[in-house]
């Protein structure tokens, strides 16, 4: 892929070039601890009781990897083989729906449910690259790019960087409006997709819901103009993923069992880092994900007027889109109640002891949160979950 020239105002928050991908690559090479990283999960034992040789050997293995990685899109290659790798390994069955309506001409602001921090927009950026279309730019919220190689890495995938640490109000506001202008910059000037989350974070309890604020963030850079406009300008399109089994549900389960009984949960260092290497290497079972429609006006058929109408029909599409699989149904009822919306055709004795075996690797005390996990979407797509 060929690069275009970016503002420089945008340094900052961009995904890096072509013309930055040798060095990035050498300085990676170099990063002691990202090949400490690397090498625990590579050379666990040599690293342990070597780990001078063991630095030594996995600097010479990705140099050996990367040579000839020259651009942006000869690094992004290397992710598609890692994730055939991984879906071959973890997934039972990867299927998409909706891309053959998407006019490859076209750039769009694709706007997904999140519940894997590095997974979402590579499962996104697969359906992608197999339907003959180019990869979308990520926005990234900087409290996972605190260590430079992670910072590295993701821009080196097309990453860019949502502010969510600025201190004070003026600041964050200011930062903001620059991530509205580089949004536009990118669907505009430069015809490039981009995929962001509908809210901060990750879904831990299994509830989508967009934040209005995420769609307000948007549309700064548009000024005064009639919301109706800009929303149709933008080319959004909802995007729903869903997991048979979310690898990350234990951990998750944990954070919302501490903030129910503490009311506060402390997230250890390196717990993003562990939770994108949960995703990538759990079984998952099988994967979906549905492209929506692109927003043009409200299902009445009127123009949108308020950042919650767009937030509202994102929802609808989100949650019209995602697959409900056998454990979204068996948690449900495990749980008690809502017999009415427990389905369970085509819901397999193998299906069951695979859900049977999850739910006893967990512990205990933390199973209701695990299971709610997958019984709320079932109650969400029902709208029985208040806001």
């Amino acid at each position: 892929m060929t690069t275009t020239s970016t503002p420089d105002r945008f340094d900052s928050l961009r995904p890096y070039r072509d013309d930055e991908v040798v060095a990035v690559l050498d300085r990676l090479a170099h990063d002691h601890e990202f090949l400490n990283l690397v090498g625990r999960y590579r050379l666990p034992r040599l690293m342990k009781h070597l780990p001078c040789l063991a630095r030594f050997l996995t600097r010479q293995g990705l140099q050996k990897r990367m040579k000839g990685t020259l651009t942006i899109a000869d690094f992004q290659q290397h992710i598609a083989d890692y994730m055939n790798d991984m879906i071959a390994k973890t997934v039972t069955r990867f299927e998409t729906e909706g891309a053959a309506h998407l006019d490859p001409d076209n750039a769009y602001l694709f706007i997904g449910n999140h519940r894997d921090i590095s997974l979402d927009p590579a499962f996104l950026n697969l359906a992608l690259h197999h339907s003959g279309r180019d990869t979308v730019r990520i926005a990234i919220g900087d409290n996972l790019l605190k260590r430079p190689f992670a910072s590295d890495l993701m821009r080196l995938n097309k990453s860019f960087i949502v502010p969510r640490s600025s201190s004070g109000k003026r600041e964050m506001l200011q930062a903001f409006r620059l991530l509205s202008d580089y949004i536009a910059h990118s669907l505009k000037d430069e015809k490039h997709s981009i995929w962001i989350a509908q809210r901060q974070g990750r879904a831990k309890d299994g509830i989508d819901r967009t934040e209005p604020g995420i769609i307000k963030m948007i549309c700064m850079s548009q000024g005064k103009q009639p919301l109706g406009g800009t929303i149709k300008a933008l080319n959004i399109v909802p995007v729903s993923i869903s997991y048979e089994y979310d690898p990350c549900a234990l951990m998750k389960a944990r954070e919302l069992q501490a903030l129910e009984t503490d009311g506060s949960y402390e997230k250890q260092s390196m717990e993003d880092m562990q939770s994108i290497a949960a995703g990538i290497t759990g079984q998952k079972g099988r994967v979906s994900l549905h492209f929506g429609t692109p927003l043009s006006v409200r299902p009445d058929g009127y123009p949108f007027e308020t950042a919650e109408e767009v937030a509202a029909e994102i929802d609808r599409q989100v949650l019209e889109g995602y697959t409900l699989f056998p454990p979204h149904m068996l948690a449900l009822k495990m749980l008690g109640g809502h017999d009415e919306l427990i389905d369970e055709t085509g819901i397999t004795e193998d299906d069951r002891q695979r859900f049977n075996a999850a739910l006893a690797e967990v512990p205990e005390d933390l199973r209701p949160w695990w299971l709610q996990q997958y019984a709320n979407p079932v109650l969400n797509r029902a709208g029985l979950i208040e806001e």
